[in-house]
């Protein structure tokens, strides 16, 4: 029996060792990461730069605490709202973190409009963490299970669904916010149609609501822009961020601009770790490498892996879609796949499967073409042994 709590049904391979798109286990076999870590290790393993921030820094100051001034928390919060349009930034260790502090930020607002049971709109198939109140915002009842009862102050519409909004915006008076992943990662890379975001945009501002973007998956550079909801002209009143931000080390960003940048103010919310030395220098080099080309790169290679897939799956009737944005990439098929992931790992590749038949892909983003032909031979392969 291990000491360690089972919450995880973990694959019996051990890594050790990393280099750019590459995995080694104990036995010096080498893998593909098409998976990069869940879209964590954006720049692939062991990247040079990052690893010698975070040398540096912990060779210099590791954690002061936030009860004092941290020049590069400073300088990355700058860093961000350059990149986002954002005015602000609150610091935490994760996604789930991020957007616990963007739900606390929509209750204050409620609160102080005096409302009694502030309503936050989320969307069936999201995913927003395993804390009490990102669970609840989940649109996943597999997620919810066993943790009733949840929290009150939350109404879910189907996503990709404008209609349900307009609905619910003429019979709620409660709502503050909708809270919403511009592509639902662990839904399956659902993509909504162009106009999804802008017309929230302009829902919320009649209504007076906050558009808060789940962008813990989609952000940095994920989709082909630093931020997903780049891709519309629209901005968000707040966006939520964490995975590939400091590609590897633990961080969490919630920003937000205008009015929602002045709701949360000292005493209203706090983190011990959020924003340490360690890890900004970690995120500050890996944004300084990620708009130096990369998110551009990733941009391309995105689309080429689209179009290699359809290629090699046209005619495969067991293939429902094939879809992507940047390097968000995913193989839809008519019936559960679970078993795709320990074939891929016989083959030396990590891939994963989510929403029970959706085959996800979310390589490093600097993956190089033959790498990305790699992955896309690799996945039509074992569609097509399916048939």
């Amino acid at each position: 029996m291990t000491s360690v709590m089972p919450t995880y049904n973990r694959f019996p391979v051990s890594f050790v060792k990393g280099e750019g798109s590459y995995l080694e286990d104990e036995d010096g076999k080498r893998y593909l990461d098409g998976l990069s870590g869940i879209a964590v290790c954006a720049l692939g393993h062991a990247n040079p730069r990052v690893a010698k921030a975070i040398s540096d820094q912990a060779a210099t100051l590791l954690h002061t605490s936030n009860l004092y001034e941290i020049p590069l928390q400073t300088k990355l919060a700058e860093r961000l709202c350059a990149l986002s349009g954002m005015d602000n930034v609150f610091f935490c260790n994760s996604g789930a973190e991020s957007n616990e502090a963007a739900l606390k930020l929509a209750r204050k607002l409620g609160n102080q409009r005096k409302i009694d049971t502030p309503v936050v709109i989320t969307m069936e198939g999201s995913f927003h963490g395993r804390t009490m109140a990102t669970l609840t915002a989940t649109g996943n009842s597999k997620v919810q299970t066993g943790f009733a009862p949840l929290l009150s102050g939350f109404v879910q519409v189907p996503y990709n669904d404008i209609e349900s909004i307009n609905s619910l915006a003429e019979s709620n008076e409660s709502v503050v916010a909708i809270l919403v992943e511009p592509i639902l990662g662990e839904g399956g890379v659902r993509i909504p149609d162009d106009n999804y975001l802008p017309h929230l945009r302009q829902v919320c501002d009649r209504r007076g609501w906050l558009l808060m973007l789940d962008e813990v998956q989609t952000g940095n550079g994920r989709t082909g822009k630093y931020f997903a909801f780049q891709h519309s002209s629209i901005v968000p009143d707040v966006v939520t961020t964490a995975k590939g931000l400091a590609n590897g080390v633990p961080i969490g960003a919630c920003l937000a601009r205008g009015d929602a940048a002045e709701i949360l103010v000292a005493g209203t919310h706090a983190t011990t770790f959020g924003g340490n030395p360690l890890a900004c220098a970690a995120a500050l080099a890996t944004i300084e490498q990620l708009t130096d080309g990369v998110i551009d790169h990733a941009a391309e290679i995105g689309v080429a892996m689209v179009q290699g897939l359809r290629k090699a799956l046209r005619g495969c009737n067991l293939v429902k879609d094939i879809r992507g944005k940047g390097m968000m990439v995913a193989v839809e098929l008519h019936e559960p796949c679970v078993d795709v992931v320990g074939r891929a790992l016989d083959c030396g590749v990590l891939l994963n499967v989510t929403a029970d038949s959706v085959i996800r892909l979310l390589p490093p983003l600097n993956l190089s073409t033959p790498d990305a032909e790699k992955l896309v031979k690799t996945v039509a392969d074992l569609v097509l042994e399916r048939t």
